[in-house]
């Protein structure tokens, strides 16, 4: 079992208001109440927005993972991680605020806690809105990872058992870093470890109409893609569907393994410091081309993205928006595009499980530092 005192040591419990000097506090602090986020939908144009900030701001988040407050671990936090040796005093005070809300609609809405919609002053449909991922701490120093009956990437086969499974999995110090502890066999000594990478796994901008999306399935307007790559110092870039774009930010984890097989990786919450820059239409023609959908950038890599309800669609549609790029950023001829991707570039899986598959592809831009653009 869990051992609090072990692992509170190692990593703070960031409750709201609390701060610590490697929070990087951003130009406004968005918290995670009833009323600034939406739990298991998206934010569409008709949202208000529940802070308003200027091109090239920083907004530090707290979000809240939704692991530990749905109805099949109890709906009561506390009782829940109390269950595997947490202190109530560990437990985050706006998780249990927001299960108290009563704000999610288990039968229709999706799980996902949503901060925001942000308006960002001048973003207009056309334009792209860059999300630039500065600072990412955890806010509790343990996190969950689920199997749920009919997802993940065996339905019908896992979970073996009634209920679903949900493994409690601490954090700990380690002399590589900071480190989450699997058993390898259920309360045995011995342990994996899993180092530690975090990212939100769902970053958007509202789509156009008055209906707010499902929180699972991503899209057009980013969402819950669930790119791993999305960690300090990279950026998302989105098409702007709205006026103001309604950025959100949501489904912070600690780590993930490509493909997220399981349903859910190590889902946990995390202090977020993002900024928000537009990137005006006439831009962002001349260096991405006609993005149609999200696209991550890192210091090493350009990653188009391709998404769709089956896998090997959204490979191909991964592979035409890698195709569309290279000849938008660096005019590569469209055969001569297909055959760098098939020699050089890799095509990883994002996730198998929210729907909507995602596949996105590691183009390395010192490849082309000899090419003009």
């Amino acid at each position: 079992m869990s051992r609090p005192t072990a692992y509170a040591a190692a990593l703070p419990v960031l409750q709201p208001g609390s701060w610590t000097g490697a929070d990087l506090p951003g130009h406004h602090h968005l918290p995670c109440t009833p009323e600034t986020a939406l739990w298991g939908r998206l934010p569409c144009a008709t949202d208000a927005p529940v802070l308003e900030v200027a091109d090239g701001d920083t907004v530090t988040v707290d979000t809240v993972s939704h692991e530990g407050l749905l109805p099949d671990q109890g709906s009561d936090p506390v009782a829940y991680f109390g269950s595997h040796g947490v202190a109530p005093s560990a437990v985050l005070a706006d998780a249990v605020e927001l299960v108290a809300s009563g704000r999610r609609d288990p039968s229709a809405d999706g799980p996902h806690v949503v901060v925001g919609p942000v308006r960002v002053a001048g973003a207009q449909p056309g334009d792209l809105l860059r999300i630039s991922v500065e600072r990412l701490v955890p806010r509790v120093p343990y996190g969950v990872i689920s199997n749920r009956h009919g997802r993940g990437a065996l339905p019908g086969e896992l979970p073996r058992r009634p209920g679903s499974v949900s493994v409690f999995t601490p954090v700990e110090q380690r002399a590589a870093g900071l480190v989450g502890t699997l058993p390898v066999v259920e309360g045995g000594p011995r342990s994996i470890e899993l180092p530690l990478a975090p990212f939100l796994g769902l970053m958007g901008v509202a789509v156009a109409g008055d209906e707010r999306p499902h929180s699972v399935p991503p899209g057009a307007h980013g969402g819950n893609i669930d790119v791993n790559l999305l960690v300090e110092g990279t950026s998302l870039l989105l098409p702007v569907q709205v006026e103001g774009a309604l950025a959100y930010v949501g489904d912070p984890h600690f780590a993930q393994g490509g493909g997220e097989v399981a349903l859910t990786a190590l889902e946990a919450s995390l202090r977020a410091t993002l900024r928000f820059d537009v990137v005006p239409r006439e831009r962002a023609l001349a260096e991405y081309g006609e993005l149609t959908g999200p696209l991550v950038e890192t210091p090493e890599l350009i990653v188009p993205t391709g998404l769709h309800e089956d896998l090997g669609e959204a490979m191909r549609c991964c592979v035409r928006s890698a195709l569309a790029l290279l000849r938008a950023r660096w005019g590569v001829e469209e055969h001569l595009a297909y055959a760098y991707l098939s020699a050089a570039t890799d095509f990883d899986v994002s996730q198998v499980v929210d729907v909507v598959c995602g596949v996105h592809a590691r183009i390395r831009t010192a490849d082309f530092a000899g090419v003009p653009r």
